[in-house]
């Protein structure tokens, strides 16, 4: 009874944390309510509509809804650099940054879930996936597996912090042997997610692309490349519009992550183009396609072209510890590996690999103006689930939110 009581001033408090605010706090809540709203709006033209509504066809059955879903699912994953230097290697620069990095990974994870929901047409289909209702199909299915390890690993980053911010609330000291063993076994769920994910497409035989050895140590180099930028530029704004302290020393360290992750995405990718290039086969024709076209088709060159320049740029930048130790410099640095991995990782992964078709088709895809719309506005509901579990855990790791026992205080 009295863990319910604090539990409910925990919600109490938290709902009236998350509606007040400055000026610039409103405007940006306001701001992405009403993206949501529009991407709610160009749902319910897909939902009356039917995928006839989107750009992707028998052919490409895969746009840019499962892009953005392979891309989150890095960014969820990328909690674990700081999961693992905090909670396994007991790192203190990583402490403050580490409830951050986890309520991005719930957001990404969220994200993910509505980009499956938008993909499959609609939500009224998902009981198919429901054990003993539809047919789950498992061990058998790699989609099966997907569900699994990724609402497992949400699972886990919503108990952790929640576990330790319900402790600090309460002005206690959350208990390691608590919540360190559920770190250590998020630590390989990290990984698991995208591997799995990775697996899902490296098992389809009909698609040569996709059938690539180091496609699941790629995703997870790149995985640590975005997700980590993301959470410096993440902090950097909490830095500037929070009293919650980042030491500089952090974000640094967060670099070197991304540096290195960086260094070894590029270096695989280069195996990658080598293997393609060097001795072309007929299973190389999505490669062309990808990089130079394929009979008069070109629609991903220039996304191609320009995802592949920012991504050397910005690994050279940061390898140079002058440029890397410059924090504007990093940021930018940080932003343009963002959008190139994001680039490469949707378009340049998941489309060309339904191009050419299995009889030599060539179907080309673009996403209308319906999926931009979703999508934006699953990525506004990212944002905005984001900032209220990061609002609320700053307020509790600051000491403005804190259990008031009435009968201890009336005594």
């Amino acid at each position: 009874m009295g863990t319910f009581k604090v539990f409910k001033s925990l919600v109490i408090d938290s709902l009236d944390t998350i509606t007040k605010g400055s000026k610039k706090y409103h405007l940006w809540m306001g701001f992405l309510t009403l993206v949501m709203l529009i991407g709610m709006y160009c749902y319910s033209i897909q939902l009356e509509e039917g995928l006839s509504a989107t750009g992707m066809s028998d052919r490409v059955s895969w746009g840019l809804y499962i892009s953005n879903f392979t891309f989150l699912v890095g960014v969820a994953a990328a909690a674990v650099m700081l999961v693992m230097p905090t909670y396994v290697l007991k790192d203190i620069d990583f402490k403050q940054a580490v409830l951050i990095g986890e309520g991005l990974a719930v957001a990404a994870l969220i994200m993910c879930l509505a980009f499956v929901v938008a993909d499959m047409g609609g939500p009224s289909v998902l009981w198919h996936m429901i054990p003993g209702i539809g047919v789950f199909n498992f061990p058998n299915s790699m989609l099966t597996w997907d569900v699994i390890v990724l609402n497992g690993y949400l699972f886990i980053n919503i108990s952790i912090p929640f576990y330790i911010l319900f402790k600090h609330y309460q002005n206690k000291e959350a208990k390691k042997s608590v919540y360190v063993p559920g770190a250590v076994l998020s630590v390989f769920w990290a990984v698991g997610i995208h591997l799995v994910t990775a697996f899902l497409y490296q098992g389809l035989q009909a698609r040569p692309f996709w059938n690539n050895a180091l496609l699941g140590p790629r995703f997870l180099a790149s995985a640590f490349a975005a997700g980590p930028a993301l959470i410096i530029l993440v902090l950097a704004i909490i830095r500037s519009f929070t009293a919650f302290k980042i030491e500089d020393k952090t974000i640094k360290k967060i670099a070197m992550i991304v540096t290195v992750a960086a260094q070894i995405n590029l270096i695989m990718l280069v195996s990658e183009l080598f293997k393609e290039f060097y001795a072309p086969t007929h299973h190389s024709e999505s490669a062309y396609y990808l990089f130079f076209g394929l009979h008069g088709k070109t629609a991903l060159l220039p996304w191609i072209w320009t995802a592949i320049p920012i991504n050397v740029l910005a690994t050279i930048m940061l390898t140079f510890n002058k440029l890397r130790n410059n924090l504007k410099i990093l940021y930018l640095c940080c932003g343009m590996l963002f959008v190139a991995i994001w680039i490469e990782k949707g378009f340049g992964l998941i489309v060309p690999g339904f191009i050419p078709g299995p009889y030599g088709k060539i179907v080309e895809y673009l996403p209308s103006g319906i999926e931009i719309g979703v999508t934006i506005g699953i990525w506004a509901m990212g944002a905005f689930v984001f900032t209220i579990l990061a609002k609320t855990a700053i307020g509790i790791e600051l000491g403005e939110l804190r259990f008031k026992d009435k009968n201890s205080t009336t005594s």
